[in-house]
Protein backbone atom coordinates (compact mmCIF):
# COMPACT_ATOMS: atom_id res chain seq x y z
CA UNK A 1 0.00 0.00 0.00
CA UNK A 2 1.52 3.20 -1.32
CA UNK A 3 1.62 5.32 2.47
CA UNK A 4 -0.86 8.10 2.77
CA UNK A 5 0.15 11.87 2.46
CA UNK A 6 1.55 13.35 5.95
CA UNK A 7 -0.84 15.87 7.84
CA UNK A 8 -1.11 18.96 5.49
CA UNK A 9 -1.59 21.69 8.51
CA UNK A 10 0.48 23.32 11.27
CA UNK A 11 0.69 22.78 14.66
CA UNK A 12 -2.29 24.27 16.98
CA UNK A 13 -2.57 27.75 17.49
CA UNK A 14 -4.89 30.62 18.73
CA UNK A 15 -5.97 31.46 15.29
CA UNK A 16 -7.35 28.14 15.12
CA UNK A 17 -9.45 28.36 18.30
CA UNK A 18 -7.33 25.90 20.64
CA UNK A 19 -6.08 28.52 22.88
CA UNK A 20 -8.36 31.34 22.54
CA UNK A 21 -11.51 29.66 23.88
CA UNK A 22 -10.01 27.91 26.93
CA UNK A 23 -11.94 29.73 29.76
CA UNK A 24 -13.99 31.58 27.55
CA UNK A 25 -17.90 32.24 28.38
CA UNK A 26 -20.56 32.81 25.92
CA UNK A 27 -22.15 31.31 23.36
CA UNK A 28 -21.06 34.39 20.72
CA UNK A 29 -17.09 33.87 21.69
CA UNK A 30 -17.44 29.87 21.13
CA UNK A 31 -18.91 30.19 17.71
CA UNK A 32 -16.80 33.14 16.82
CA UNK A 33 -13.77 30.57 17.30
CA UNK A 34 -15.71 27.82 15.92
CA UNK A 35 -16.08 30.00 12.78
CA UNK A 36 -12.35 31.38 12.44
CA UNK A 37 -11.24 27.57 12.65
CA UNK A 38 -13.79 26.27 9.87
CA UNK A 39 -11.80 29.29 7.78
CA UNK A 40 -8.73 28.97 8.50
CA UNK A 41 -9.06 24.95 7.88
CA UNK A 42 -10.60 25.92 4.30
CA UNK A 43 -7.88 28.69 3.53
CA UNK A 44 -5.44 25.57 4.00
CA UNK A 45 -7.73 23.42 1.83
CA UNK A 46 -7.64 25.31 -0.68
CA UNK A 47 -3.85 26.28 -0.85
CA UNK A 48 -2.88 22.68 -1.24
CA UNK A 49 -5.43 22.27 -4.12
CA UNK A 50 -5.31 24.02 -6.75
CA UNK A 51 -6.44 21.34 -9.41
CA UNK A 52 -9.47 20.66 -7.85
CA UNK A 53 -10.75 24.35 -7.54
CA UNK A 54 -9.45 24.92 -10.78
CA UNK A 55 -11.63 21.66 -12.05
CA UNK A 56 -14.50 22.66 -10.34
CA UNK A 57 -14.23 26.44 -11.56
CA UNK A 58 -14.46 25.48 -15.14
CA UNK A 59 -17.32 22.88 -14.69
CA UNK A 60 -19.64 25.48 -13.82
CA UNK A 61 -20.30 26.87 -17.37
CA UNK A 62 -21.47 23.18 -18.23
CA UNK A 63 -23.34 21.69 -14.71
CA UNK A 64 -24.99 23.59 -12.44
CA UNK A 65 -22.59 24.60 -9.33
CA UNK A 66 -19.54 22.54 -11.36
CA UNK A 67 -22.28 19.49 -9.74
CA UNK A 68 -24.55 16.41 -10.26
CA UNK A 69 -24.71 15.12 -6.98
CA UNK A 70 -25.82 17.41 -4.32
CA UNK A 71 -24.48 15.60 -1.62
CA UNK A 72 -20.79 16.12 -3.05
CA UNK A 73 -20.66 19.20 -2.86
CA UNK A 74 -19.10 21.93 -0.09
CA UNK A 75 -17.34 25.00 0.52
CA UNK A 76 -14.85 25.79 -0.54
CA UNK A 77 -14.93 23.17 -3.33
CA UNK A 78 -15.10 19.75 -3.50
CA UNK A 79 -11.98 17.52 -4.30
CA UNK A 80 -12.40 16.17 -7.99
CA UNK A 81 -10.77 12.62 -7.66
CA UNK A 82 -8.44 11.00 -10.91
CA UNK A 83 -8.26 7.32 -9.53
CA UNK A 84 -8.70 4.63 -6.89
CA UNK A 85 -7.15 1.63 -5.73
CA UNK A 86 -7.86 -0.43 -3.39
CA UNK A 87 -9.58 1.50 -0.44
CA UNK A 88 -8.05 4.73 -1.25
CA UNK A 89 -8.35 7.63 -3.34
CA UNK A 90 -5.87 9.68 -5.13
CA UNK A 91 -6.91 13.26 -6.60
CA UNK A 92 -5.74 15.37 -9.26
CA UNK A 93 -3.73 17.33 -7.19
CA UNK A 94 -2.00 14.02 -6.14
CA UNK A 95 -2.86 13.68 -2.84
CA UNK A 96 -3.73 10.23 -1.76
CA UNK A 97 -6.98 9.23 0.62
CA UNK A 98 -8.52 6.75 2.85
CA UNK A 99 -12.05 6.41 1.30
CA UNK A 100 -14.22 6.80 4.40
CA UNK A 101 -16.85 8.17 2.26
CA UNK A 102 -17.71 4.75 0.40
CA UNK A 103 -19.36 6.17 -2.67
CA UNK A 104 -22.18 6.43 0.70
CA UNK A 105 -22.02 2.28 1.08
CA UNK A 106 -21.74 1.36 -2.53
CA UNK A 107 -17.95 1.15 -2.93
CA UNK A 108 -18.13 -2.16 -0.22
CA UNK A 109 -15.80 -3.80 -2.59
CA UNK A 110 -13.22 -0.94 -3.08
CA UNK A 111 -11.95 0.23 -6.32
CA UNK A 112 -10.14 -2.43 -7.70
CA UNK A 113 -11.51 -5.95 -6.79
CA UNK A 114 -10.25 -8.41 -9.22
CA UNK A 115 -13.05 -10.95 -9.08
CA UNK A 116 -15.71 -7.58 -10.03
CA UNK A 117 -13.32 -6.69 -13.10
CA UNK A 118 -13.26 -9.62 -13.98
CA UNK A 119 -16.65 -10.72 -14.42
CA UNK A 120 -17.62 -7.14 -15.77
CA UNK A 121 -14.99 -7.69 -18.50
CA UNK A 122 -16.54 -10.79 -19.18
CA UNK A 123 -19.58 -9.33 -19.61
CA UNK A 124 -18.44 -7.13 -21.82
CA UNK A 125 -17.21 -9.63 -24.21
CA UNK A 126 -20.51 -10.96 -24.31
CA UNK A 127 -22.57 -8.33 -25.43
CA UNK A 128 -24.15 -4.93 -23.78
CA UNK A 129 -28.02 -4.29 -23.91
CA UNK A 130 -29.47 -7.94 -25.68
CA UNK A 131 -32.93 -6.68 -24.99
CA UNK A 132 -33.84 -9.73 -23.79
CA UNK A 133 -33.33 -11.81 -20.28
CA UNK A 134 -29.79 -12.92 -19.34
CA UNK A 135 -28.18 -16.02 -16.93
CA UNK A 136 -27.26 -12.68 -14.96
CA UNK A 137 -30.65 -11.27 -13.56
CA UNK A 138 -31.52 -14.89 -12.90
CA UNK A 139 -28.54 -15.76 -10.95
CA UNK A 140 -28.15 -12.74 -8.88
CA UNK A 141 -32.39 -12.95 -7.79
CA UNK A 142 -31.43 -16.15 -6.68
CA UNK A 143 -28.67 -14.94 -4.29
CA UNK A 144 -30.54 -11.88 -2.97
CA UNK A 145 -33.48 -14.13 -2.44
CA UNK A 146 -31.27 -16.91 -0.24
CA UNK A 147 -29.58 -13.93 1.26
CA UNK A 148 -32.97 -12.32 2.86
CA UNK A 149 -35.13 -13.71 4.47
CA UNK A 150 -38.22 -12.12 3.61
CA UNK A 151 -37.92 -11.68 -0.31
CA UNK A 152 -39.40 -14.16 -2.12
CA UNK A 153 -38.85 -12.94 -5.80
CA UNK A 154 -37.39 -10.13 -6.74
CA UNK A 155 -37.41 -7.34 -9.40
CA UNK A 156 -34.24 -5.13 -10.15
CA UNK A 157 -34.79 -1.77 -11.43
CA UNK A 158 -31.34 1.22 -11.42
CA UNK A 159 -30.78 2.77 -7.98
CA UNK A 160 -31.77 2.70 -4.49
CA UNK A 161 -34.13 6.04 -5.08
CA UNK A 162 -36.36 3.81 -8.34
CA UNK A 163 -36.56 0.44 -5.99
CA UNK A 164 -37.97 2.90 -3.39
CA UNK A 165 -40.72 4.53 -5.64
CA UNK A 166 -41.56 1.22 -6.69
CA UNK A 167 -42.01 -0.30 -3.15
CA UNK A 168 -44.01 2.52 -2.78
CA UNK A 169 -46.52 2.34 -5.49
CA UNK A 170 -46.97 -1.43 -5.41
CA UNK A 171 -48.12 -0.95 -1.54
CA UNK A 172 -50.64 1.86 -3.05
CA UNK A 173 -52.17 -0.63 -5.57
CA UNK A 174 -51.96 -3.76 -3.73
CA UNK A 175 -53.52 -2.35 -0.56
CA UNK A 176 -55.88 0.25 -2.36
CA UNK A 177 -55.15 2.68 0.06
CA UNK A 178 -53.14 6.23 -0.74
CA UNK A 179 -51.66 7.08 2.60
CA UNK A 180 -47.75 6.31 3.44
CA UNK A 181 -45.66 6.46 6.97
CA UNK A 182 -42.27 7.66 6.87
CA UNK A 183 -39.88 9.26 9.51
CA UNK A 184 -38.59 12.67 9.86
CA UNK A 185 -34.90 12.72 8.73
CA UNK A 186 -35.30 9.46 6.77
CA UNK A 187 -33.83 9.18 3.50
CA UNK A 188 -35.28 7.27 0.56
CA UNK A 189 -33.48 8.46 -2.67
CA UNK A 190 -33.48 11.86 -3.81
CA UNK A 191 -37.21 12.41 -4.33
CA UNK A 192 -38.37 10.69 -0.96
CA UNK A 193 -36.67 12.62 1.71
CA UNK A 194 -37.45 13.65 4.89
CA UNK A 195 -33.98 16.01 5.89
CA UNK A 196 -35.45 18.66 8.00
CA UNK A 197 -39.12 18.04 6.63
CA UNK A 198 -40.33 17.81 3.17
CA UNK A 199 -38.27 18.40 0.20
CA UNK A 200 -39.58 20.41 -2.48
CA UNK A 201 -38.45 17.92 -5.19
CA UNK A 202 -40.49 14.87 -3.76
CA UNK A 203 -43.19 12.72 -5.18
CA UNK A 204 -46.36 14.34 -4.93
CA UNK A 205 -47.53 11.17 -2.55
CA UNK A 206 -49.91 11.71 0.48
CA UNK A 207 -46.73 11.32 3.31
CA UNK A 208 -47.62 11.24 7.15
CA UNK A 209 -44.49 12.04 8.70
CA UNK A 210 -43.49 10.15 12.40
CA UNK A 211 -40.70 10.42 14.73
CA UNK A 212 -38.11 7.88 14.60
CA UNK A 213 -37.87 5.69 17.41
CA UNK A 214 -41.14 7.13 18.99
CA UNK A 215 -42.76 3.72 19.26
CA UNK A 216 -45.94 5.37 21.19
CA UNK A 217 -46.27 8.23 19.21
CA UNK A 218 -45.98 6.19 15.53
CA UNK A 219 -48.20 3.54 17.01
CA UNK A 220 -51.06 6.44 17.93
CA UNK A 221 -50.32 7.84 14.25
CA UNK A 222 -51.06 4.13 12.69
CA UNK A 223 -53.92 3.47 14.40
CA UNK A 224 -55.83 7.08 13.02
CA UNK A 225 -54.55 6.42 9.74
CA UNK A 226 -55.52 2.71 9.52
CA UNK A 227 -57.97 2.19 7.28
CA UNK A 228 -56.08 4.98 4.99
CA UNK A 229 -52.65 3.84 5.54
CA UNK A 230 -51.01 2.10 2.54
CA UNK A 231 -47.40 1.13 4.00
CA UNK A 232 -44.39 2.17 6.36
CA UNK A 233 -41.35 2.41 4.75
CA UNK A 234 -38.63 2.78 7.23
CA UNK A 235 -34.83 2.41 7.66
CA UNK A 236 -33.55 -0.11 10.02
CA UNK A 237 -30.95 2.50 10.50
CA UNK A 238 -31.40 5.78 9.79
CA UNK A 239 -28.90 6.63 7.58
CA UNK A 240 -28.63 10.21 6.05
CA UNK A 241 -30.34 11.46 9.49
CA UNK A 242 -26.95 10.28 11.38
CA UNK A 243 -26.94 6.14 11.26
CA UNK A 244 -29.10 5.87 14.36
CA UNK A 245 -29.96 2.43 15.47
CA UNK A 246 -33.79 1.33 14.83
CA UNK A 247 -34.68 0.11 18.30
CA UNK A 248 -35.39 -3.47 18.20
CA UNK A 249 -39.14 -2.62 19.78
CA UNK A 250 -39.49 0.39 17.62
CA UNK A 251 -39.40 -1.91 14.62
CA UNK A 252 -41.01 -5.25 15.93
CA UNK A 253 -44.23 -2.65 16.78
CA UNK A 254 -43.92 -1.30 13.29
CA UNK A 255 -44.42 -5.17 12.49
CA UNK A 256 -47.18 -6.23 14.52
CA UNK A 257 -49.11 -3.13 14.11
CA UNK A 258 -48.79 -2.88 10.31
CA UNK A 259 -50.09 -6.28 9.97
CA UNK A 260 -52.96 -5.63 12.22
CA UNK A 261 -54.65 -2.34 9.72
CA UNK A 262 -53.51 -4.16 6.79
CA UNK A 263 -51.03 -2.35 5.43
CA UNK A 264 -48.05 -3.10 4.61
CA UNK A 265 -44.08 -2.67 6.07
CA UNK A 266 -41.05 -2.01 3.96
CA UNK A 267 -37.87 -2.12 4.86
CA UNK A 268 -35.36 0.14 3.31
CA UNK A 269 -32.34 -1.47 3.50
CA UNK A 270 -30.60 -0.12 0.15
CA UNK A 271 -27.65 0.75 2.99
CA UNK A 272 -28.20 -1.98 5.68
CA UNK A 273 -27.74 -4.80 3.54
CA UNK A 274 -24.47 -5.01 3.59
CA UNK A 275 -24.84 -5.57 7.76
CA UNK A 276 -23.78 -9.33 8.36
CA UNK A 277 -25.40 -12.49 6.39
CA UNK A 278 -28.88 -11.13 5.87
CA UNK A 279 -29.22 -7.11 6.66
CA UNK A 280 -30.96 -5.73 9.78
CA UNK A 281 -33.98 -7.67 9.18
CA UNK A 282 -32.06 -10.93 9.65
CA UNK A 283 -30.31 -9.79 13.04
CA UNK A 284 -34.25 -8.68 15.06
CA UNK A 285 -35.96 -11.56 13.02
CA UNK A 286 -38.46 -9.40 11.08
CA UNK A 287 -39.71 -10.10 7.73
CA UNK A 288 -41.04 -6.84 6.50
CA UNK A 289 -43.68 -7.36 3.29
CA UNK A 290 -41.41 -5.60 0.63
CA UNK A 291 -37.43 -4.65 0.97
CA UNK A 292 -35.57 -2.39 -1.01
CA UNK A 293 -32.19 -3.00 -2.05
CA UNK A 294 -29.56 -1.03 -3.62
CA UNK A 295 -26.30 0.20 -3.36
CA UNK A 296 -23.66 -2.54 -3.18
CA UNK A 297 -25.79 -5.34 -4.46
CA UNK A 298 -24.27 -4.67 -8.03
CA UNK A 299 -20.67 -4.69 -6.86
CA UNK A 300 -20.40 -1.01 -7.37
CA UNK A 301 -22.26 -0.44 -10.29
CA UNK A 302 -25.64 1.29 -10.56
CA UNK A 303 -28.32 -1.15 -9.81
CA UNK A 304 -31.60 -1.33 -7.38
CA UNK A 305 -34.01 -4.03 -6.69
CA UNK A 306 -37.25 -4.47 -4.79
CA UNK A 307 -38.50 -7.77 -3.39
CA UNK A 308 -40.82 -9.73 -1.23
CA UNK A 309 -43.23 -11.73 -0.08
CA UNK A 310 -44.62 -14.01 -3.14
CA UNK A 311 -48.03 -13.07 -2.33
CA UNK A 312 -46.92 -9.39 -3.15
CA UNK A 313 -44.62 -9.73 -5.87
CA UNK A 314 -46.90 -11.87 -7.73
CA UNK A 315 -48.67 -9.24 -9.09
CA UNK A 316 -45.57 -9.01 -11.39
CA UNK A 317 -46.11 -11.57 -12.78
CA UNK A 318 -46.58 -10.80 -16.87
CA UNK A 319 -48.44 -14.49 -17.25
CA UNK A 320 -51.31 -13.33 -15.16
CA UNK A 321 -54.25 -11.55 -16.27
CA UNK A 322 -53.88 -7.50 -15.17
CA UNK A 323 -50.51 -7.80 -13.94
CA UNK A 324 -48.42 -4.86 -13.05
CA UNK A 325 -46.19 -3.51 -15.83
CA UNK A 326 -42.65 -2.87 -14.51
CA UNK A 327 -40.30 -1.23 -16.85
CA UNK A 328 -37.07 -0.08 -17.04
CA UNK A 329 -34.68 -0.89 -20.20
CA UNK A 330 -31.89 -0.97 -17.77
CA UNK A 331 -33.00 -2.76 -15.19
CA UNK A 332 -31.24 -6.15 -16.13
CA UNK A 333 -27.71 -4.25 -17.57
CA UNK A 334 -25.47 -7.26 -18.02
CA UNK A 335 -22.62 -5.51 -16.37
CA UNK A 336 -23.95 -4.97 -13.03
CA UNK A 337 -25.83 -8.05 -13.10
CA UNK A 338 -22.64 -10.03 -13.55
CA UNK A 339 -20.67 -7.98 -11.34
CA UNK A 340 -23.52 -8.25 -8.18
CA UNK A 341 -23.19 -12.34 -9.41
CA UNK A 342 -19.50 -12.03 -9.29
CA UNK A 343 -19.42 -9.99 -5.45
CA UNK A 344 -22.86 -11.93 -3.91
CA UNK A 345 -21.66 -15.15 -4.85
CA UNK A 346 -17.82 -15.05 -4.48
CA UNK A 347 -16.61 -12.06 -2.62
CA UNK A 348 -19.11 -11.20 -0.10
CA UNK A 349 -20.19 -14.21 0.61
CA UNK A 350 -22.77 -15.07 3.79
CA UNK A 351 -19.74 -16.20 5.60
CA UNK A 352 -17.31 -12.91 4.80
CA UNK A 353 -20.33 -10.61 5.78
CA UNK A 354 -20.72 -12.04 9.22
CA UNK A 355 -16.96 -11.64 9.64
CA UNK A 356 -16.77 -8.26 8.34
CA UNK A 357 -19.47 -6.94 10.64
CA UNK A 358 -17.68 -8.39 13.59
CA UNK A 359 -14.43 -6.36 12.23
CA UNK A 360 -16.08 -3.58 11.11
CA UNK A 361 -18.43 -2.91 14.59
CA UNK A 362 -15.16 -3.74 16.49
CA UNK A 363 -13.44 -0.72 14.56
CA UNK A 364 -16.23 1.38 15.59
CA UNK A 365 -16.17 0.60 19.34
CA UNK A 366 -12.71 1.33 19.66
CA UNK A 367 -13.69 4.74 18.17
CA UNK A 368 -15.67 5.04 21.41
CA UNK A 369 -13.47 4.03 23.30
CA UNK A 370 -10.92 6.55 22.43
CA UNK A 371 -13.45 8.98 22.66
CA UNK A 372 -14.22 8.07 26.37
CA UNK A 373 -10.47 7.77 26.94
CA UNK A 374 -9.84 11.58 26.03
CA UNK A 375 -13.10 11.99 27.59
CA UNK A 376 -14.04 14.48 24.47
CA UNK A 377 -17.46 14.70 23.50
CA UNK A 378 -17.33 12.19 21.00
CA UNK A 379 -19.38 9.50 19.58
CA UNK A 380 -19.51 6.84 16.74
CA UNK A 381 -22.93 5.93 16.17
CA UNK A 382 -24.10 3.40 13.98
CA UNK A 383 -23.03 -0.08 13.30
CA UNK A 384 -20.31 -2.34 12.14
CA UNK A 385 -19.67 -0.64 8.59
CA UNK A 386 -22.19 2.21 8.96
CA UNK A 387 -20.77 4.92 10.98
CA UNK A 388 -21.66 8.50 11.82
CA UNK A 389 -18.93 10.57 14.35
CA UNK A 390 -21.35 13.25 16.32
CA UNK A 391 -20.63 15.48 18.93
CA UNK A 392 -21.94 13.97 22.12
CA UNK A 393 -21.10 11.78 25.25
CA UNK A 394 -24.37 8.94 24.50
CA UNK A 395 -25.14 7.14 21.23
CA UNK A 396 -27.64 9.77 19.54
CA UNK A 397 -30.97 7.24 19.71
CA UNK A 398 -33.22 9.95 17.23
CA UNK A 399 -32.49 12.80 15.77
CA UNK A 400 -33.71 15.52 17.88
CA UNK A 401 -31.26 14.07 20.22
CA UNK A 402 -28.32 15.85 17.19
CA UNK A 403 -27.74 19.43 18.69
CA UNK A 404 -27.34 22.95 16.65
CA UNK A 405 -23.58 22.59 18.32
CA UNK A 406 -23.19 19.14 16.68
CA UNK A 407 -23.97 19.92 13.29
CA UNK A 408 -22.20 23.60 13.58
CA UNK A 409 -19.15 21.37 14.05
CA UNK A 410 -19.31 19.31 11.28
CA UNK A 411 -17.76 21.39 8.52
CA UNK A 412 -14.54 21.87 10.63
CA UNK A 413 -14.38 18.22 11.62
CA UNK A 414 -14.91 17.43 7.38
CA UNK A 415 -12.24 19.78 6.66
CA UNK A 416 -9.60 18.56 8.59
CA UNK A 417 -9.66 15.30 7.93
CA UNK A 418 -9.78 15.84 4.37
CA UNK A 419 -6.59 18.22 5.25
CA UNK A 420 -4.99 14.66 7.31
CA UNK A 421 -5.57 12.40 4.32
CA UNK A 422 -8.95 10.62 5.24
CA UNK A 423 -12.11 10.84 3.00
CA UNK A 424 -15.39 11.43 4.77
CA UNK A 425 -18.72 12.40 4.49
CA UNK A 426 -19.69 16.12 5.10
CA UNK A 427 -21.75 15.13 8.07
CA UNK A 428 -19.35 12.89 9.77
CA UNK A 429 -20.18 9.61 7.89
CA UNK A 430 -18.01 6.71 7.45
CA UNK A 431 -18.41 3.63 5.18
CA UNK A 432 -16.34 0.59 5.59
CA UNK A 433 -14.52 -0.97 2.75
CA UNK A 434 -13.60 -4.51 2.10
CA UNK A 435 -9.95 -3.83 1.05
CA UNK A 436 -8.97 -1.96 4.38
CA UNK A 437 -6.45 -3.41 5.82
CA UNK A 438 -5.18 -2.75 9.93
CA UNK A 439 -3.18 -0.26 8.76
CA UNK A 440 -5.94 1.95 6.95
CA UNK A 441 -8.28 1.73 10.34
CA UNK A 442 -5.13 2.73 12.44
CA UNK A 443 -4.30 5.81 10.17
CA UNK A 444 -8.34 6.54 10.73
CA UNK A 445 -8.11 6.64 14.24
CA UNK A 446 -4.95 8.41 14.54
CA UNK A 447 -6.48 10.84 11.90
CA UNK A 448 -9.88 11.42 14.54
CA UNK A 449 -7.14 11.14 17.50
CA UNK A 450 -5.28 14.30 15.90
CA UNK A 451 -8.54 15.80 15.58
CA UNK A 452 -9.21 15.76 19.31
CA UNK A 453 -5.91 16.86 20.33
CA UNK A 454 -6.12 19.94 18.52
CA UNK A 455 -9.65 21.07 19.23
CA UNK A 456 -11.20 19.47 22.28
CA UNK A 457 -11.12 22.67 24.26
CA UNK A 458 -13.36 24.70 21.10
CA UNK A 459 -15.72 21.28 21.02
CA UNK A 460 -16.73 21.82 24.27
CA UNK A 461 -16.42 25.29 24.18
CA UNK A 462 -18.91 24.80 21.30
CA UNK A 463 -21.42 22.35 22.83
CA UNK A 464 -21.44 24.48 25.96
CA UNK A 465 -22.83 27.62 24.40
Amino acid sequence: MTELFDRRHPEPTAASGQTEVIGSQGQNRAMESLKSAIEEARGRYASANPASQAADRNAATSLPGGNTRTVLHFEPFPLTMAGGEGAELIDIDGHRYIDCVGEYSAALFGHSDPVIKAAINQALEEGVAMGAPTQYERTLAGLLCQRYPSVDQVRFCNSGTEANLMALSTARVVTGRSKLLAFRDGYHGGVIKFLGGRCALNVPFDFELADYNDIDGTAEIVDRHGDDLAAVVVEPILGAGGNIQGNREFLHMLRRKTREIGALLIFDEVKTARLGPGGVQGMIGINPDLTTLGKFIGGGLPTGAFGGSREVMEHFDPRQKGALAHAGTFNNNVCSMAAGCAALSEVYTAEFAADFLDRSEAFRLSLNEMFARTAVPMYANGLGSMIAIHFSREPTKRPGDITPGCRSLRPLLHMELLLDGMLVCTRGDLFLSLPMEESHLSRARECLERFVHRYQPLIEQVLKA
